[in-house]
Protein backbone atom coordinates (compact mmCIF):
# COMPACT_ATOMS: atom_id res chain seq x y z
CA UNK A 1 0.00 0.00 0.00
CA UNK A 2 1.08 3.58 -0.58
CA UNK A 3 2.64 5.41 2.32
CA UNK A 4 0.39 7.98 3.94
CA UNK A 5 2.85 10.70 2.94
CA UNK A 6 2.47 9.60 -0.70
CA UNK A 7 -1.32 9.67 -0.43
CA UNK A 8 -1.31 13.15 1.11
CA UNK A 9 1.17 14.37 -1.51
CA UNK A 10 -1.13 13.09 -4.28
CA UNK A 11 -4.01 14.98 -2.67
CA UNK A 12 -1.86 18.12 -2.49
CA UNK A 13 -0.72 17.80 -6.13
CA UNK A 14 -4.34 17.66 -7.22
CA UNK A 15 -5.13 20.77 -5.15
CA UNK A 16 -2.24 22.73 -6.70
CA UNK A 17 -3.31 21.66 -10.18
CA UNK A 18 -6.97 22.63 -9.64
CA UNK A 19 -5.84 25.99 -8.29
CA UNK A 20 -3.92 26.57 -11.54
CA UNK A 21 -0.38 25.97 -10.26
CA UNK A 22 2.35 23.50 -11.13
CA UNK A 23 1.73 20.30 -9.21
CA UNK A 24 5.49 19.84 -8.84
CA UNK A 25 5.27 22.47 -6.09
CA UNK A 26 3.11 20.16 -3.99
CA UNK A 27 5.83 18.53 -1.91
CA UNK A 28 4.52 17.51 1.53
CA UNK A 29 6.80 16.77 4.47
CA UNK A 30 6.39 15.85 8.09
CA UNK A 31 6.07 19.03 10.10
CA UNK A 32 9.13 20.43 11.82
CA UNK A 33 6.70 22.11 14.23
CA UNK A 34 4.53 19.23 15.49
CA UNK A 35 3.00 21.62 18.05
CA UNK A 36 1.36 23.48 15.15
CA UNK A 37 0.60 20.75 12.64
CA UNK A 38 1.47 17.22 11.54
CA UNK A 39 2.33 17.79 7.87
CA UNK A 40 3.32 20.88 5.95
CA UNK A 41 3.74 22.10 2.38
CA UNK A 42 5.98 25.03 1.50
CA UNK A 43 5.41 24.91 -2.27
CA UNK A 44 3.71 28.30 -2.38
CA UNK A 45 6.98 29.90 -1.38
CA UNK A 46 8.76 28.29 -4.33
CA UNK A 47 5.95 29.28 -6.70
CA UNK A 48 5.93 32.97 -5.82
CA UNK A 49 8.66 33.95 -8.29
CA UNK A 50 7.30 31.78 -11.10
CA UNK A 51 3.77 33.14 -10.84
CA UNK A 52 4.75 36.65 -9.69
CA UNK A 53 2.26 36.35 -6.86
CA UNK A 54 2.49 36.58 -3.08
CA UNK A 55 3.07 33.09 -1.60
CA UNK A 56 0.30 33.67 0.94
CA UNK A 57 -2.23 34.14 -1.89
CA UNK A 58 -1.00 31.03 -3.68
CA UNK A 59 -1.29 29.04 -0.45
CA UNK A 60 -4.85 30.33 0.09
CA UNK A 61 -5.84 29.27 -3.44
CA UNK A 62 -4.49 25.77 -2.81
CA UNK A 63 -6.10 25.53 0.65
CA UNK A 64 -9.48 26.37 -0.85
CA UNK A 65 -9.20 23.22 -2.94
CA UNK A 66 -8.53 21.10 0.15
CA UNK A 67 -11.55 22.13 2.23
CA UNK A 68 -13.52 19.00 1.26
CA UNK A 69 -10.58 16.58 1.54
CA UNK A 70 -11.21 13.50 3.69
CA UNK A 71 -7.57 13.49 4.72
CA UNK A 72 -7.46 16.63 6.81
CA UNK A 73 -8.98 17.77 10.04
CA UNK A 74 -7.71 21.27 9.32
CA UNK A 75 -5.79 23.15 6.62
CA UNK A 76 -4.25 26.44 7.78
CA UNK A 77 -2.33 29.02 5.79
CA UNK A 78 0.36 30.84 7.75
CA UNK A 79 2.33 33.83 6.48
CA UNK A 80 4.40 34.17 4.45
CA UNK A 81 2.89 31.10 2.70
CA UNK A 82 3.10 27.88 4.68
CA UNK A 83 0.28 25.34 4.40
CA UNK A 84 -0.13 23.51 7.72
CA UNK A 85 -2.03 20.24 7.71
CA UNK A 86 -3.60 18.17 10.46
CA UNK A 87 -4.63 14.62 9.60
CA UNK A 88 -8.22 13.67 10.33
CA UNK A 89 -8.67 11.16 13.15
CA UNK A 90 -10.94 9.04 10.91
CA UNK A 91 -8.36 8.86 8.14
CA UNK A 92 -5.58 7.95 10.60
CA UNK A 93 -7.67 5.10 12.02
CA UNK A 94 -8.62 3.86 8.55
CA UNK A 95 -5.00 3.80 7.42
CA UNK A 96 -3.88 1.96 10.56
CA UNK A 97 -6.56 -0.68 10.05
CA UNK A 98 -5.26 -1.20 6.51
CA UNK A 99 -1.75 -1.62 7.91
CA UNK A 100 -3.02 -4.16 10.44
CA UNK A 101 -4.50 -6.30 7.66
CA UNK A 102 -1.27 -6.32 5.66
CA UNK A 103 1.39 -8.97 6.31
CA UNK A 104 4.17 -6.38 5.89
CA UNK A 105 2.34 -3.55 7.66
CA UNK A 106 1.82 -1.76 4.37
CA UNK A 107 5.40 -1.87 3.07
CA UNK A 108 5.23 -2.43 -0.68
CA UNK A 109 7.30 -5.29 -2.07
CA UNK A 110 9.83 -4.22 -4.69
CA UNK A 111 8.27 -4.31 -8.16
CA UNK A 112 11.51 -5.57 -9.67
CA UNK A 113 13.22 -7.75 -7.01
CA UNK A 114 16.99 -7.78 -7.34
CA UNK A 115 19.72 -10.17 -6.29
CA UNK A 116 21.86 -8.45 -3.67
CA UNK A 117 25.02 -9.92 -2.17
CA UNK A 118 26.30 -8.60 1.15
CA UNK A 119 29.93 -9.17 2.09
CA UNK A 120 30.12 -8.89 5.87
CA UNK A 121 31.92 -10.63 8.68
CA UNK A 122 35.37 -11.09 7.22
CA UNK A 123 37.11 -12.80 10.14
CA UNK A 124 40.40 -14.65 9.78
CA UNK A 125 40.23 -18.33 10.62
CA UNK A 126 42.30 -19.65 13.54
CA UNK A 127 41.77 -16.38 15.39
CA UNK A 128 39.07 -15.64 17.97
CA UNK A 129 36.42 -13.09 17.12
CA UNK A 130 37.09 -9.79 18.89
CA UNK A 131 35.15 -6.54 19.25
CA UNK A 132 36.60 -5.31 15.94
CA UNK A 133 34.40 -7.88 14.19
CA UNK A 134 31.24 -6.63 15.88
CA UNK A 135 30.16 -3.77 13.62
CA UNK A 136 30.50 -5.63 10.32
CA UNK A 137 28.39 -8.50 11.63
CA UNK A 138 25.71 -6.35 13.26
CA UNK A 139 25.36 -3.78 10.47
CA UNK A 140 25.56 -6.38 7.70
CA UNK A 141 22.91 -8.56 9.31
CA UNK A 142 20.51 -5.63 9.63
CA UNK A 143 21.11 -4.46 6.05
CA UNK A 144 20.42 -8.02 4.87
CA UNK A 145 17.14 -8.23 6.79
CA UNK A 146 15.98 -4.80 5.61
CA UNK A 147 16.59 -5.66 1.93
CA UNK A 148 14.83 -9.01 2.33
CA UNK A 149 11.83 -7.33 3.95
CA UNK A 150 11.60 -5.16 0.83
CA UNK A 151 11.36 -8.34 -1.21
CA UNK A 152 14.83 -8.73 -2.68
CA UNK A 153 16.83 -11.94 -2.92
CA UNK A 154 19.69 -11.31 -0.52
CA UNK A 155 22.78 -13.51 -0.13
CA UNK A 156 25.03 -12.95 2.86
CA UNK A 157 28.66 -14.09 2.55
CA UNK A 158 31.07 -14.15 5.51
CA UNK A 159 34.15 -14.03 3.20
CA UNK A 160 36.68 -15.70 5.49
CA UNK A 161 40.37 -14.85 5.56
CA UNK A 162 41.56 -18.43 5.09
CA UNK A 163 44.36 -18.56 2.56
CA UNK A 164 47.25 -16.29 3.36
CA UNK A 165 50.52 -16.21 5.26
CA UNK A 166 48.77 -17.00 8.56
CA UNK A 167 48.07 -20.52 7.27
CA UNK A 168 51.75 -21.03 6.58
CA UNK A 169 52.59 -19.81 10.09
CA UNK A 170 50.18 -22.26 11.72
CA UNK A 171 51.44 -25.18 9.63
CA UNK A 172 55.07 -24.32 10.41
CA UNK A 173 54.42 -24.01 14.16
CA UNK A 174 52.44 -27.26 14.21
CA UNK A 175 55.28 -29.03 12.39
CA UNK A 176 57.74 -27.63 14.94
CA UNK A 177 55.66 -28.94 17.84
CA UNK A 178 54.54 -32.26 16.37
CA UNK A 179 57.02 -33.18 13.59
CA UNK A 180 55.93 -36.84 13.59
CA UNK A 181 52.42 -36.12 12.35
CA UNK A 182 51.74 -37.82 9.00
CA UNK A 183 50.93 -34.50 7.32
CA UNK A 184 54.63 -33.66 7.30
CA UNK A 185 55.80 -37.00 5.90
CA UNK A 186 56.13 -36.67 2.12
CA UNK A 187 56.20 -40.47 1.75
CA UNK A 188 52.91 -40.98 3.61
CA UNK A 189 50.21 -42.35 1.25
CA UNK A 190 47.48 -43.44 3.66
CA UNK A 191 44.36 -41.69 4.86
CA UNK A 192 44.98 -38.75 7.18
CA UNK A 193 43.37 -38.76 10.65
CA UNK A 194 39.76 -37.60 10.80
CA UNK A 195 40.27 -35.78 14.08
CA UNK A 196 42.20 -32.51 14.14
CA UNK A 197 45.57 -32.55 15.98
CA UNK A 198 44.52 -29.45 17.97
CA UNK A 199 41.52 -27.90 19.71
CA UNK A 200 40.18 -24.43 19.01
CA UNK A 201 41.93 -23.12 22.14
CA UNK A 202 45.25 -24.61 21.04
CA UNK A 203 44.76 -23.29 17.51
CA UNK A 204 44.08 -19.77 18.78
CA UNK A 205 47.33 -19.94 20.79
CA UNK A 206 49.41 -21.35 17.92
CA UNK A 207 48.91 -18.44 15.52
CA UNK A 208 50.04 -15.51 17.75
CA UNK A 209 52.98 -17.58 18.99
CA UNK A 210 54.08 -18.33 15.43
CA UNK A 211 53.48 -14.76 14.29
CA UNK A 212 55.58 -13.28 17.09
CA UNK A 213 58.40 -15.78 16.54
CA UNK A 214 58.49 -15.14 12.78
CA UNK A 215 59.12 -11.44 13.41
CA UNK A 216 62.26 -12.32 15.34
CA UNK A 217 63.52 -15.28 13.32
CA UNK A 218 64.07 -14.81 9.58
CA UNK A 219 64.66 -18.51 8.92
CA UNK A 220 61.34 -19.39 10.60
CA UNK A 221 59.62 -16.69 8.58
CA UNK A 222 61.03 -18.04 5.32
CA UNK A 223 59.85 -21.52 6.27
CA UNK A 224 56.34 -20.18 6.93
CA UNK A 225 56.31 -18.40 3.58
CA UNK A 226 57.39 -21.60 1.87
CA UNK A 227 54.68 -23.53 3.73
CA UNK A 228 52.15 -20.99 2.45
CA UNK A 229 53.43 -21.55 -1.08
CA UNK A 230 53.24 -25.35 -0.73
CA UNK A 231 49.69 -25.13 0.65
CA UNK A 232 48.55 -22.93 -2.21
CA UNK A 233 50.32 -25.21 -4.69
CA UNK A 234 48.31 -28.21 -3.49
CA UNK A 235 50.63 -30.06 -1.06
CA UNK A 236 48.52 -33.00 0.08
CA UNK A 237 49.55 -33.01 3.73
CA UNK A 238 49.32 -29.25 4.11
CA UNK A 239 45.87 -29.25 2.51
CA UNK A 240 44.78 -31.82 5.08
CA UNK A 241 46.04 -29.59 7.93
CA UNK A 242 44.27 -26.66 6.31
CA UNK A 243 41.02 -28.64 6.25
CA UNK A 244 41.41 -29.31 9.98
CA UNK A 245 42.03 -25.61 10.62
CA UNK A 246 38.91 -24.72 8.65
CA UNK A 247 36.66 -27.28 10.31
CA UNK A 248 37.71 -26.38 13.85
CA UNK A 249 37.62 -22.62 13.21
CA UNK A 250 34.34 -22.48 11.33
CA UNK A 251 32.57 -24.57 13.98
CA UNK A 252 33.72 -22.07 16.60
CA UNK A 253 32.85 -19.06 14.44
CA UNK A 254 29.33 -20.38 13.84
CA UNK A 255 28.85 -20.78 17.59
CA UNK A 256 29.92 -17.18 18.25
CA UNK A 257 27.93 -15.65 15.40
CA UNK A 258 24.90 -17.59 16.61
CA UNK A 259 25.19 -15.74 19.93
CA UNK A 260 24.92 -12.52 17.92
CA UNK A 261 21.91 -13.84 16.00
CA UNK A 262 23.89 -13.39 12.80
CA UNK A 263 23.55 -15.86 9.94
CA UNK A 264 25.43 -16.22 6.67
CA UNK A 265 24.10 -17.93 3.56
CA UNK A 266 27.62 -18.57 2.30
CA UNK A 267 30.71 -19.56 4.29
CA UNK A 268 33.14 -18.86 1.48
CA UNK A 269 36.62 -17.47 1.84
CA UNK A 270 39.63 -16.24 -0.07
CA UNK A 271 40.50 -19.83 -0.88
CA UNK A 272 37.36 -20.23 -2.98
CA UNK A 273 38.51 -17.48 -5.32
CA UNK A 274 41.98 -18.92 -5.97
CA UNK A 275 40.98 -21.04 -8.95
CA UNK A 276 39.78 -17.93 -10.79
CA UNK A 277 43.03 -16.01 -10.41
CA UNK A 278 45.19 -17.53 -13.22
CA UNK A 279 42.57 -17.02 -15.94
CA UNK A 280 41.72 -13.54 -14.63
CA UNK A 281 45.39 -12.48 -14.62
CA UNK A 282 45.84 -13.80 -18.15
CA UNK A 283 42.77 -11.87 -19.31
CA UNK A 284 44.13 -8.64 -17.80
CA UNK A 285 47.39 -9.18 -19.67
CA UNK A 286 45.86 -10.27 -22.98
CA UNK A 287 43.44 -7.32 -23.14
CA UNK A 288 46.11 -4.81 -22.25
CA UNK A 289 44.63 -3.69 -18.96
CA UNK A 290 47.63 -4.72 -16.86
CA UNK A 291 51.19 -3.44 -17.03
CA UNK A 292 54.40 -4.14 -15.15
CA UNK A 293 55.70 -1.56 -12.70
CA UNK A 294 59.03 -2.44 -11.05
CA UNK A 295 58.22 -6.12 -11.54
CA UNK A 296 54.69 -5.94 -10.11
CA UNK A 297 51.62 -6.41 -12.32
CA UNK A 298 49.20 -3.47 -11.90
CA UNK A 299 46.09 -1.92 -13.45
CA UNK A 300 45.85 1.88 -13.53
CA UNK A 301 42.63 3.19 -11.98
CA UNK A 302 43.37 6.92 -11.70
CA UNK A 303 40.60 9.07 -13.25
CA UNK A 304 40.84 12.61 -14.65
CA UNK A 305 38.29 13.96 -12.16
CA UNK A 306 40.25 12.72 -9.11
CA UNK A 307 41.43 15.45 -6.75
CA UNK A 308 43.95 13.13 -5.14
CA UNK A 309 46.16 10.29 -6.30
CA UNK A 310 44.55 6.87 -6.54
CA UNK A 311 47.38 4.31 -6.80
CA UNK A 312 47.19 1.48 -9.35
CA UNK A 313 45.39 -1.70 -8.36
CA UNK A 314 48.14 -4.25 -7.73
CA UNK A 315 47.38 -7.66 -9.22
CA UNK A 316 50.61 -9.56 -8.54
CA UNK A 317 53.71 -8.68 -6.53
CA UNK A 318 57.11 -8.81 -8.18
CA UNK A 319 57.56 -12.38 -6.89
CA UNK A 320 54.26 -13.41 -8.49
CA UNK A 321 52.31 -13.59 -5.23
CA UNK A 322 48.65 -12.53 -5.11
CA UNK A 323 47.36 -9.81 -2.81
CA UNK A 324 44.06 -8.67 -1.31
CA UNK A 325 43.34 -6.76 -4.53
CA UNK A 326 43.79 -9.99 -6.49
CA UNK A 327 41.61 -12.05 -4.18
CA UNK A 328 38.82 -9.47 -4.07
CA UNK A 329 38.80 -9.19 -7.86
CA UNK A 330 38.77 -12.98 -8.25
CA UNK A 331 35.90 -13.14 -5.74
CA UNK A 332 33.97 -10.76 -7.98
CA UNK A 333 34.64 -13.09 -10.91
CA UNK A 334 33.28 -15.96 -8.82
CA UNK A 335 30.21 -14.03 -7.68
CA UNK A 336 29.34 -12.93 -11.21
CA UNK A 337 29.67 -16.50 -12.46
CA UNK A 338 27.71 -18.17 -9.67
CA UNK A 339 25.10 -15.60 -8.59
CA UNK A 340 24.85 -12.85 -11.25
CA UNK A 341 24.13 -10.20 -8.59
CA UNK A 342 22.52 -6.84 -9.32
CA UNK A 343 24.34 -5.28 -6.37
CA UNK A 344 27.16 -6.22 -4.01
CA UNK A 345 27.41 -4.38 -0.70
CA UNK A 346 30.68 -4.49 1.24
CA UNK A 347 30.21 -3.83 4.97
CA UNK A 348 33.77 -3.12 6.06
CA UNK A 349 35.91 -0.71 8.07
CA UNK A 350 35.79 2.75 6.46
CA UNK A 351 39.60 2.83 6.54
CA UNK A 352 39.52 0.33 3.65
CA UNK A 353 37.79 2.80 1.34
CA UNK A 354 40.83 3.39 -0.89
CA UNK A 355 41.31 -0.36 -1.35
CA UNK A 356 37.72 -0.83 -2.48
CA UNK A 357 37.87 2.25 -4.71
CA UNK A 358 40.79 0.60 -6.51
CA UNK A 359 39.07 -2.79 -6.70
CA UNK A 360 35.72 -1.38 -7.89
CA UNK A 361 37.36 0.76 -10.57
CA UNK A 362 39.51 -2.10 -11.76
CA UNK A 363 36.53 -4.46 -11.88
CA UNK A 364 34.52 -2.00 -13.98
CA UNK A 365 37.37 -0.94 -16.25
CA UNK A 366 38.28 -4.54 -17.10
CA UNK A 367 34.73 -5.86 -17.45
CA UNK A 368 35.00 -8.23 -14.49
CA UNK A 369 31.78 -6.63 -13.30
CA UNK A 370 29.15 -5.45 -15.84
CA UNK A 371 28.29 -1.76 -15.87
CA UNK A 372 24.79 -2.39 -14.56
CA UNK A 373 26.00 -4.22 -11.43
CA UNK A 374 26.10 -1.83 -8.49
CA UNK A 375 29.10 -2.02 -6.17
CA UNK A 376 28.50 -0.37 -2.81
CA UNK A 377 31.05 0.42 -0.11
CA UNK A 378 29.35 0.70 3.29
CA UNK A 379 32.23 1.77 5.51
CA UNK A 380 31.75 1.80 9.25
CA UNK A 381 33.54 3.74 11.96
CA UNK A 382 35.39 2.54 15.03
CA UNK A 383 33.82 1.21 18.20
CA UNK A 384 35.63 3.10 20.96
CA UNK A 385 35.85 3.00 24.73
CA UNK A 386 35.03 5.92 27.00
CA UNK A 387 38.55 7.26 26.45
CA UNK A 388 37.71 7.76 22.76
CA UNK A 389 40.16 5.08 21.64
CA UNK A 390 39.39 1.65 20.14
CA UNK A 391 37.59 -0.51 22.71
CA UNK A 392 40.00 -2.55 24.85
CA UNK A 393 39.98 -4.86 27.84
CA UNK A 394 40.74 -3.43 31.27
CA UNK A 395 44.30 -4.69 30.77
CA UNK A 396 44.56 -2.80 27.49
CA UNK A 397 44.31 -5.76 25.10
CA UNK A 398 41.82 -6.40 22.31
CA UNK A 399 38.65 -7.80 23.89
CA UNK A 400 37.33 -11.12 22.64
CA UNK A 401 33.78 -10.85 21.41
CA UNK A 402 32.54 -13.69 23.60
CA UNK A 403 33.92 -11.89 26.66
CA UNK A 404 32.11 -8.68 25.73
CA UNK A 405 28.86 -10.60 25.28
CA UNK A 406 29.37 -12.33 28.63
CA UNK A 407 30.02 -9.01 30.41
CA UNK A 408 26.86 -7.48 28.95
CA UNK A 409 24.78 -10.55 29.81
CA UNK A 410 26.06 -10.55 33.39
CA UNK A 411 25.17 -6.88 33.76
CA UNK A 412 21.68 -7.48 32.39
CA UNK A 413 21.20 -10.54 34.64
CA UNK A 414 22.11 -8.45 37.68
CA UNK A 415 19.59 -5.75 36.74
CA UNK A 416 16.83 -8.24 35.97
CA UNK A 417 17.35 -10.07 39.27
CA UNK A 418 17.29 -6.73 41.12
CA UNK A 419 13.79 -6.19 39.72
CA UNK A 420 12.73 -9.66 40.94
CA UNK A 421 10.20 -10.03 38.14
CA UNK A 422 11.25 -13.47 36.85
CA UNK A 423 12.69 -16.70 38.22
CA UNK A 424 16.44 -17.28 38.13
CA UNK A 425 16.44 -19.72 35.20
CA UNK A 426 14.21 -17.46 33.11
CA UNK A 427 16.33 -14.48 34.13
CA UNK A 428 19.43 -16.05 32.53
CA UNK A 429 17.67 -16.53 29.19
CA UNK A 430 16.07 -13.08 29.42
CA UNK A 431 19.47 -11.53 30.19
CA UNK A 432 20.86 -13.03 26.96
CA UNK A 433 17.97 -11.61 24.92
CA UNK A 434 18.16 -8.17 26.50
CA UNK A 435 21.97 -8.18 26.45
CA UNK A 436 21.98 -8.78 22.71
CA UNK A 437 19.52 -5.92 22.26
CA UNK A 438 21.78 -3.68 24.31
CA UNK A 439 24.78 -4.50 22.09
CA UNK A 440 23.01 -4.32 18.74
CA UNK A 441 20.88 -1.27 19.42
CA UNK A 442 23.85 0.49 21.00
CA UNK A 443 25.77 -0.03 17.76
CA UNK A 444 23.01 0.44 15.17
CA UNK A 445 21.59 3.60 16.73
CA UNK A 446 24.76 5.33 15.53
CA UNK A 447 25.24 6.20 11.88
CA UNK A 448 27.38 3.42 10.43
CA UNK A 449 30.13 5.68 9.11
CA UNK A 450 30.63 7.43 12.47
CA UNK A 451 32.91 6.35 15.32
CA UNK A 452 31.03 5.83 18.55
CA UNK A 453 31.65 5.17 22.23
CA UNK A 454 30.57 1.77 23.51
CA UNK A 455 29.33 2.66 27.00
CA UNK A 456 28.25 -0.50 28.84
CA UNK A 457 26.44 1.40 31.60
CA UNK A 458 24.42 3.50 29.16
CA UNK A 459 23.68 0.70 26.69
CA UNK A 460 22.35 -1.61 29.44
CA UNK A 461 20.12 1.04 30.99
CA UNK A 462 16.35 0.55 30.99
CA UNK A 463 15.92 4.29 30.47
CA UNK A 464 16.80 6.51 27.55
CA UNK A 465 17.58 5.63 23.95
CA UNK A 466 18.67 2.01 24.55
CA UNK A 467 17.81 -1.51 23.48
CA UNK A 468 16.56 -2.52 26.95
CA UNK A 469 14.18 0.48 26.97
CA UNK A 470 12.71 -0.60 23.63
CA UNK A 471 12.27 -4.17 24.87
CA UNK A 472 10.76 -3.00 28.13
CA UNK A 473 8.17 -1.08 26.11
CA UNK A 474 7.27 -4.18 24.11
CA UNK A 475 7.03 -6.29 27.27
CA UNK A 476 4.74 -3.66 28.81
CA UNK A 477 2.40 -3.90 25.81
CA UNK A 478 2.44 -7.71 26.03
CA UNK A 479 1.48 -7.47 29.69
CA UNK A 480 -1.51 -5.21 28.91
CA UNK A 481 -2.71 -7.53 26.14
CA UNK A 482 -2.39 -10.55 28.42
CA UNK A 483 -4.41 -8.84 31.15
CA UNK A 484 -7.07 -7.89 28.60
CA UNK A 485 -7.41 -11.53 27.60
CA UNK A 486 -7.43 -12.70 31.22
CA UNK A 487 -10.49 -10.54 31.85
CA UNK A 488 -12.34 -12.18 28.97
CA UNK A 489 -11.35 -9.90 26.12
CA UNK A 490 -10.48 -11.29 22.68
CA UNK A 491 -7.71 -9.90 20.48
CA UNK A 492 -9.39 -11.09 17.27
CA UNK A 493 -11.17 -8.75 14.88
CA UNK A 494 -10.49 -5.53 16.77
CA UNK A 495 -10.36 -2.24 14.85
CA UNK A 496 -8.49 0.96 15.61
CA UNK A 497 -10.95 3.78 16.28
CA UNK A 498 -10.54 7.53 15.75
CA UNK A 499 -8.40 8.98 18.54
CA UNK A 500 -10.20 10.05 21.71
CA UNK A 501 -7.34 12.11 23.16
CA UNK A 502 -4.13 13.83 22.05
CA UNK A 503 -1.89 11.05 23.35
CA UNK A 504 -3.72 8.41 21.37
CA UNK A 505 -3.56 10.61 18.26
CA UNK A 506 0.19 11.13 18.75
CA UNK A 507 0.74 7.37 19.05
CA UNK A 508 -1.37 6.72 15.96
CA UNK A 509 0.60 9.25 13.95
CA UNK A 510 3.85 7.64 15.02
CA UNK A 511 2.69 4.12 14.11
CA UNK A 512 1.50 5.13 10.66
CA UNK A 513 4.91 6.68 9.89
CA UNK A 514 6.40 3.16 9.74
CA UNK A 515 6.09 2.81 5.96
CA UNK A 516 7.69 6.18 5.25
CA UNK A 517 10.48 5.48 7.71
CA UNK A 518 11.15 2.03 6.29
CA UNK A 519 11.44 3.35 2.73
CA UNK A 520 14.00 5.91 3.92
CA UNK A 521 15.91 3.28 5.91
CA UNK A 522 15.99 0.92 2.92
CA UNK A 523 16.76 3.60 0.33
CA UNK A 524 19.61 5.11 2.33
CA UNK A 525 20.89 1.83 3.84
CA UNK A 526 20.50 3.50 7.23
CA UNK A 527 19.57 1.23 10.16
CA UNK A 528 20.24 4.13 12.56
CA UNK A 529 17.10 5.83 11.22
CA UNK A 530 15.08 2.77 12.17
CA UNK A 531 16.48 3.03 15.70
CA UNK A 532 15.51 6.71 15.88
CA UNK A 533 11.97 5.81 14.81
CA UNK A 534 11.79 2.98 17.35
CA UNK A 535 12.76 5.34 20.16
CA UNK A 536 10.16 7.91 19.13
CA UNK A 537 7.48 5.22 18.86
CA UNK A 538 8.35 3.78 22.27
CA UNK A 539 8.19 7.26 23.78
CA UNK A 540 4.77 7.98 22.27
CA UNK A 541 3.41 4.68 23.53
CA UNK A 542 4.68 5.31 27.04
CA UNK A 543 3.13 8.78 27.09
CA UNK A 544 -0.16 7.27 25.96
CA UNK A 545 0.15 4.52 28.59
CA UNK A 546 0.75 6.98 31.43
CA UNK A 547 -1.98 9.41 30.38
CA UNK A 548 -4.75 6.97 29.39
CA UNK A 549 -6.82 4.49 31.39
CA UNK A 550 -6.57 1.60 28.97
CA UNK A 551 -7.92 -1.50 30.73
CA UNK A 552 -10.12 0.49 33.11
CA UNK A 553 -11.83 2.45 30.33
CA UNK A 554 -15.57 1.97 30.85
CA UNK A 555 -16.60 2.45 27.22
CA UNK A 556 -16.12 -1.05 25.75
CA UNK A 557 -15.76 0.14 22.15
CA UNK A 558 -13.18 2.72 23.10
CA UNK A 559 -11.28 0.14 25.20
CA UNK A 560 -11.31 -2.30 22.26
CA UNK A 561 -9.97 0.49 20.03
CA UNK A 562 -7.13 1.08 22.46
CA UNK A 563 -6.27 -2.62 22.42
CA UNK A 564 -6.36 -2.72 18.61
CA UNK A 565 -3.90 0.19 18.53
CA UNK A 566 -1.64 -1.59 21.03
CA UNK A 567 -1.67 -4.79 18.99
CA UNK A 568 -0.55 -2.85 15.92
CA UNK A 569 2.03 -0.87 17.89
CA UNK A 570 3.52 -4.11 19.17
CA UNK A 571 3.66 -5.55 15.64
CA UNK A 572 5.50 -2.48 14.37
CA UNK A 573 7.94 -2.50 17.28
CA UNK A 574 8.63 -6.24 16.88
CA UNK A 575 9.06 -5.88 13.12
CA UNK A 576 11.59 -3.10 13.66
CA UNK A 577 13.69 -5.01 16.19
CA UNK A 578 13.63 -8.08 13.94
CA UNK A 579 15.02 -5.91 11.13
CA UNK A 580 17.75 -4.82 13.54
CA UNK A 581 18.50 -8.44 14.43
CA UNK A 582 17.14 -9.04 17.94
CA UNK A 583 13.92 -10.04 19.69
CA UNK A 584 11.91 -9.28 22.83
CA UNK A 585 11.35 -11.58 25.83
CA UNK A 586 7.93 -12.30 27.30
CA UNK A 587 8.82 -10.71 30.61
CA UNK A 588 11.60 -8.59 32.07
Amino acid sequence: MKTLLDLITTEMRDAFSRAGYDEELAKVTLSNRPDLCEYQCNGAMAGAKKYKKAPFLIAEDVAANLKDSVYFESVDVVKPGFINLKLSAEQAAAYLNEMAEDEKLGVETAEDPRTIMIDYGGPNVAKPLHVGHLRSAIIGESVKRIARFKGHRVIGDIHLGDWGYQMGLIITELKKRQPDLPYFDDSYEGEYPWEAPFTINELEEIYPTASAYAKENEEYREEALHATYLLQSGNRGYRAVWNHIMNVSVADLKKNYEKLNVEFDLWKGESDAQKYIPEMVQMLKDKGYARYDEGALVVDVQEETDNMEVPPCMILKSDGAALYDTTDLATLVEREADYDPDEIIYVVDKRQELHFTQVFRCARKTGIVPGETKLTFLGFGTMNGRDGRPFKTREGGVMRLENLIREINEEMYKKIMDNRTVEEEEAERTAQIVGLAAIKYGDLSNQASKDYVFDVDRFTSFEGNTGPYILYTIVRIKSILNKYQETGGSLDGLKVRPASNEYEKALMLQVLKFNDVFEAVYGETAPHKLCAYLYELANEFNKFYHETKILSEEDEDRRAGYIALLILTKRVLETCIDLLGFEAPERM
